[in-house]
């Protein structure tokens, strides 16, 4: 269970290499980390809490990125819970229908290094609490 002042963050990634790294970045800069390893798993244990943050990878098994976010957007215990897609998708047509879904954010994996990420994890924190 997060400290009422630490921020949770649910990641949806099927790579478990990949999973386990950013899960610990993200750990050791003081956020809560929970992760799922594929679309239904991800729709569940995004209801079970409310999360500051969902990381939402695109290629998933049984149920992809974008429909997992078009199924939380569309429910009323998620809908607000701010989206970044990352993923190593990069069609400009992803992109576009990944904006008018409602994501916050759209990064591409190989773009940046797991410390990178969580930089711009902090920075959507950072703006976030400004607003």
């Amino acid at each position: 269970m997060p400290e009422s002042d630490q921020k949770s963050i649910l990641i949806v990634e099927d790579d478990l290499f990949i999973k386990e790294l950013y899960e610990r970045q993200l750990e050791k800069a003081g956020f809560f980390v929970e992760s799922a390893e594929d679309g239904p798993q991800g729709l569940i244990k995004a209801s079970e809490r409310q999360w500051a943050l969902i990381l939402l990878d695109i290629m998933l098994p049984e149920i992809n990125g974008l429909d997992v976010l078009r199924t939380l957007k569309t429910k009323p215990e998620t809908k607000d819970i701010p989206v970044i897609l990352l993923t190593n998708l990069g069609q400009d047509s992803l992109i576009k229908e990944a904006f008018e879904i409602g994501v916050e954010a759209y990064l591409i994996k190989s773009a940046y290094t797991p410390k990178q990420i969580v930089e711009e994890v902090k920075e959507f924190f950072n703006k976030k609490d400004s607003d």
